[in-house]
């Protein structure tokens, strides 16, 4: 535990030392909320704007840690032999993994509080419930296979923008700054098979202490199982 763990806060200074990385998972999210936040721009939402924008938010967080964050660096690093290297340490393949998704916990960790203390200063008030944390799990599994499954079979720079693409698609079609119920009917029906708007719907049910539906479970633990095993079945070591 100890190797994951000075491996872990290796990943954490990296990832600190990535300029791109940071814009994703941290300037990009808070921007987003305190812009539409601030400014009386979305259409009427029944309340206060951050009440809608803060969990979707938070999705969109679990997003760019889970996806973009990991599987960008992950791919970079696999083409480079990075992971073929460190996988030959006493750390081993599993410990290295297990240390890649300790750092996206950490930084999850670091990117909700953020997100929250922003939102709260923005006259945010939720009522959380403890099922809030079970459904940022559901959707960091979802995400993070999904980022693997793309940096373990694709080169570096298809992978680079598959990931960006995806973030892109999650950010406008995910229910992040307006109600998906606002978007053409046949896009409703994408936006609800894809993860993400699960994430963000099931995230304003748990945090407002309303009950989460049955199809946004469904959904999510479908996506976090799919994903997981589509990574672990198809990752390649070697570029």
């Amino acid at each position: 535990m100890r190797g994951v763990g000075a491996m872990a806060r290796t990943e954490l200074v990296l990832a600190l030392r990535r300029g791109e990385g940071l814009l994703v998972t941290m300037v990009i999210p808070l921007g987003i909320l305190v812009f539409f936040a601030t400014l009386d721009i979305l259409p009427a939402l029944g309340g206060k704007p951050v009440d809608f924008l803060a969990p979707g938010v938070i999705a969109l967080a679990v997003i760019s840690s889970a996806m973009v964050a990991l599987g960008i660096a992950t791919g970079f690093e696999r083409q480079q032999g990075v992971l073929k290297r460190l996988g030959a340490t006493p750390l081993g393949r599993e410990g290295l993994f297990a240390s890649k998704l300790l750092t996206v916990v950490v930084t999850l960790a670091v990117q909700i509080a953020a997100i929250a203390l922003t939102a709260l200063a923005l006259g945010w008030r939720p009522s959380p419930t403890p099922a809030a944390a079970g459904i940022v799990a559901l959707g960091a599994c979802a995400f993070a296979g999904i980022g693997l499954s793309l940096a373990g079979r694709l080169r570096a720079e298809t992978n680079l923008a598959a990931a960006n693409g995806g973030f892109l698609v999650m950010l406008l079609l995910g229910g992040v700054v307006a109600p998906v119920e606002r978007l053409p009917v046949a896009l409703q029906t994408v936006a609800r098979v894809l993860p993400a708007e699960p994430l963000a719907t099931g995230l304003r049910a748990a945090l407002g202490g309303g009950p989460i539906g049955s199809r946004v479970l469904w959904t999510l633990t479908a996506w976090a199982v799919a994903a997981t095993l589509v990574a672990v079945r198809t990752f390649r070591w070697e570029p």
